[in-house]
């Protein structure tokens, strides 16, 4: 199996704070618990992800090489 990009590995925790954030803010609109799987929460995840990925892979990027 081919090895993930590191790049990815270090975007991972902002994306699933990204994701968390998306779950919590859709349950506040709804008044009810909703899952990380809601179609609804996936759109949102996805748009700032779009939004962001530029500064998410920048901000990886120094990071890894601050790290190395």
């Amino acid at each position: 199996m081919k090895q993930p990009d590191p790049i990815i590995r270090r975007e991972l925790p902002a994306i699933e704070q990204i994701v968390r954030d998306e779950v919590w803010l859709e349950g506040e609109r709804r008044g009810c618990a909703v899952s990380p799987s809601d179609p609804r929460v996936r759109e949102n995840v996805c748009r700032v992800i779009l939004r962001v990925g530029q500064q998410l892979r920048d901000d990886a990027l120094a990071h890894g090489e601050a790290a190395a």
